[in-house]
């Protein structure tokens, strides 16, 4: 009892989930097939009704199935849309009651204590159910009891509602099968002439034990109410759209700026509400044609702050062709992180949201990707002290450690003449002739020994920085085991 309701439960199976989620975007008339590629044979995974009725079933070989009806119409089963239609049914389910869960991967389970009278009474609410489904073109057997083993074998062998309390009744001309039993133990029981839930519950308890463990008891007694057996709800999670529809059209850049900031207001609060951010953010403009405008915002960084998302809109919604005006725009965060409360910066914060807002701002010209940021990387060898990331997806890293100074542009080295160790005084570079003024160094770097470096081949490299009297500040140098100097770098 709970609060003065006995409990009820109601068992939704799909027997034909996949091909009925298939055929409602595209209709057949004829028999039709998902098939399954199982053991280097293709079977057939879920049928229509017409195919049925041609002698198929499912598990059997699609070369026979072609061979028994020619005119078989066939597509690979993808089973990851079919679970995902099936999550999309919980949902559709909790107009009902909040409680619903999945049963396998073709049916649902709702616990209904408390909720049928806002139907008019259980009958009417699975008469509800029945039809609603029928119309979104599902075929479902639905069953309700005191319990949910009891619901599931109405489902699955005798569609109907067990009356209050008289479940064993209900049961009782059941096979064995209905207790979600595995077939080597349906088996058996049917050889011990325990054909029927009626036969098992009137057998010695003791001996089944023995013979078959602990389970079968436990199945039996959940069907019966004896023992407990809870529906687990799924977790709803978070939406984030909101939408405003308009008494009138609407065509203004500002008008649409207006719609836009009291949507993002609403939008912010839940993702505070749940401390996350939006990554990416689409607003959709239905004009009074029925067509739909969307525009798309990447961010460089995740955000729920109104005030500074608004702006980044303006671009995009300035290209938007209007025509006879917008009567509905729709904002949904289509991607979102998580955005845990911190404890807010008065210096370094400001200028971190100032960088990523003009990052987001040139993203959206030339594309998140596109822009890019250096990172230091553990490597004492130049090309190697430093890696390129998308500014958009990594953090600034503080962590450079340089001893002595490198210079801003590093380019492959460029062969110059020059004789000796010390810095040539005259040397051709670029096609320029350069002169050196003040030269600092050397500064000897060693090729790492733990990694394949073809351009390090020739040995140790003794760096050094020439100002030259032209104006040009270089990075050149020398390797003493292979003589000879280059140019790898250029200073600010």
């Amino acid at each position: 009892m709970f609060g003065g309701h006995h409990r009820r439960v109601v068992s939704i199976w799909f027997p034909r989930l996949a091909s009925d989620r298939v055929l409602r975007a595209r209709p057949v008339s004829g028999p039709f097939a998902l098939t399954i590629h199982q053991k280097n044979t293709n079977r057939l995974h879920c049928l229509n009704a017409a195919a049925e009725k041609q002698g198929l079933h499912r598990g059997m070989s699609y070369s026979d199935a072609q061979a028994y009806c020619s005119d078989l119409i066939s597509a690979p089963v993808d089973l990851h849309a079919s679970q995902r239609f099936l999550l999309s049914l919980s949902r559709w389910a909790t107009r009902y009651c909040p409680w619903v869960g999945l049963e396998q991967d073709d049916g649902l389970i709702l616990d209904i204590t408390g909720a049928a009278h806002l139907f008019g009474g259980e009958t009417d609410m699975l008469a509800d159910m029945r039809q609603r489904l029928r119309h979104a073109g599902l075929f479902a057997k639905i069953g309700a009891a005191d319990t949910r083993g009891a619901a599931w074998a109405l489902a699955h062998f005798k569609e109907g509602a067990a009356a209050p309390q008289d479940t064993l009744n209900a049961l009782s001309r059941l096979p064995v099968a209905a207790l979600r039993l595995d077939i080597q133990t349906d088996q058996a029981l049917q050889r011990l002439g325990l054909r029927t839930v009626g036969d098992l519950a009137s057998a010695a308890r003791a001996p089944l034990a023995r013979r078959f463990g602990t389970d079968l008891l436990m199945r039996l007694d959940q069907a019966l109410g004896q023992q407990p057996e809870q529906v687990s709800p799924l977790e709803v999670p978070p939406h984030y759209g909101v939408r405003l529809t308009l008494p009138d059209p609407i065509g203004l850049v500002d008008d649409v700026m207006a719609g836009t900031a009291r949507l993002l207001d609403r939008l912010c609060v839940s993702l505070k509400t749940n401390e996350t951010g939006a990554r990416v953010l689409c607003l959709s403009l239905r004009r009074v044609d029925g067509e739909y405008q969307q525009v798309e915002l990447r961010l460089a960084q995740p955000l729920r702050d109104a005030r500074r998302i608004l702006p980044l809109f303006e671009r995009g919604i300035g290209k938007i062709e209007a025509a006879f005006g917008i009567d509905q725009i729709r904002l949904e965060a289509t991607q979102v992180e998580p955005l845990p409360a911190q404890q807010l910066n008065a210096t370094s914060t400001k200028h971190q949201d100032g960088l990523d807002d003009l990052i987001t701002r040139l993203g959206i010209r030339i594309g998140l990707e596109n822009i890019q940021r250096f990172l230091p990387a553990d490597s004492h060898i130049p090309e190697r002290s430093f890696i390129i990331a998308p500014a958009a997806y990594s953090d600034p890293d503080n962590a450079w450690h340089l001893i002595r100074p490198r210079p801003l542009c590093l380019f492959p080295p460029e062969k110059v003449s020059g004789h000796g160790a010390s810095p040539p005084t005259h040397f051709r570079w670029r096609r320029m002739s350069l002169t050196t003024g003040r030269a600092t160094g050397p500064e000897r770097i060693a090729p790492e020994w733990w990694m394949s470096d073809e351009n390090w081949r020739s040995g140790v490299r003794d760096y050094w920085k020439v100002d030259t009297k032209e104006g040009r500040r270089l990075w050149l140098f020398y390797t003493p085991q292979n003589p000879g100097w280059f140019v790898q770098g250029e200073f600010a």
